[in-house]
């Protein structure tokens, strides 16, 4: 991705770092600053959800339905917690000829 800081320049259009911009909830969604480091950010209802650097970092972070944070990963291999896509909740199980649906605890 290239900093907005360029397409402002072509754009011809005046501005000051750091260039910062927020969505509608007022959440950081991008900031760039005079060094040339940027860093964006995605959200949803529960919190930040997805980061991406300008130095090439990127993480990750799943929330459960009451806003606790229930995983992490990041691009240097760190992590926390079980992602949502390893957890067998839903899933339907046969034994014995019964169903079951699992749930997480």
């Amino acid at each position: 991705m290239k900093p907005l800081s360029d397409t402002l320049k072509k754009l011809g259009i005046v501005f000051t770092f750091p260039i910062e911009i927020t969505n509608a909830n007022g959440k950081k969604t991008y900031s760039e600053y005079s060094t040339g480091y940027w860093v964006k950010y995605e959200y949803d209802s529960n919190g930040e959800t997805y980061f991406e650097d300008s130095d090439g970092h990127q993480g990750k972070y799943e929330y459960d339905s009451n806003g606790h944070r229930t995983y992490y990963e990041d691009s240097t291999g760190e992590k926390e917690g079980t992602p949502r896509s390893q957890s067998c909740a839903g899933k339907v199980i046969e034994v014995d000829g019964k169903k079951y649906k699992l749930t997480e605890l």
